[in-house]
């Protein structure tokens, strides 16, 4: 019997082609930002510091840490008054991103359940974004944290790694004080939410709506639309 059941967000939860949701965020994100008058290419700065946090693993750093340092040290930008603009965009402008996401019914069915079935159930997303950010992206997906006491919602706020760094589960498992073989991960991207995860000891669900078998089928435990991983988990209690 799993302890706790760790879900990614995006193309999981909630339908978000990173394809189409990106040039959108970043178009908006650069025409809100040309009217701060900003004399640097934010864009490229934005890239640069994102993989710079992707890459840092320092458990005494925060990701939110971690970037605006980088990002007050290339750009001279008083990045007190940048993070506070940036919230004003989050929560102003960033609601409109909710018409290129996929609201799935499934997803609030298979959140009831696993509270039900008392499990501690983590989102867990990676940590790029600040907390009114996914907190916004659950409201989307139906399962707001307004209605659910998650064990953890992982932010750049909160974690010190990203992934696909194995610390990044690591650090999951320690904040809810469960072991890796009580747990599972459940996430669309084999990179990101499979591999380093099975490597820590997780068992695994890859979620894929497409009749394709997996990349290694030895790394996962099953795999499947969210739908099927919640005929499987439904299963598996019994």
């Amino acid at each position: 019997m799993y302890q706790a059941i760790l879900l990614d967000l995006d193309d999981t939860l909630l339908g978000n082609n990173m394809d189409t949701f990106i040039p959108r965020y970043f178009g908006m994100l650069k025409q809100y930002a040309d009217q701060l008058n900003l004399d640097i290419d934010l864009m490229q700065e934005l890239l640069v510091c994102t993989q710079a946090t992707i890459r840092n693993t320092d458990p005494q750093l925060t990701n939110r840490e971690v970037f605006w340092a980088l990002f007050g040290q290339r750009t001279g930008l008083d990045t007190n008054w940048l993070e506070s603009e940036f919230d004003h965009f989050y929560r102003k402008h960033f609601p409109q991103m909710r018409d290129v996401t996929q609201f799935r019914p499934n997803a609030p069915v298979l959140i009831d359940y696993c509270f039900a079935q008392g499990f501690q159930v983590v989102i867990a997303t990676n940590p790029l974004f600040p907390k009114r950010a996914i907190e916004e992206r659950l409201a989307w997906a139906g399962i707001p944290v307004a209605h659910y006491d998650y064990a953890l919602v992982t932010t750049y706020d909160n974690m010190h790694a990203t992934k696909p760094n194995r610390e990044y589960y690591a650090e999951i498992l320690d904040r809810i004080g469960v072991d890796s073989a009580d747990a599972i991960m459940v996430g669309d991207n084999w990179e990101n939410d499979i591999k380093p995860a099975a490597a820590l000891g997780l068992d695994t669900f890859w979620v894929n709506d497409l009749p394709v078998d997996p990349p290694s089928p030895n790394t996962v435990t099953g795999s499947g639309s969210l739908t099927a991983f919640h005929a499987w988990l439904q299963n598996t209690v019994q």
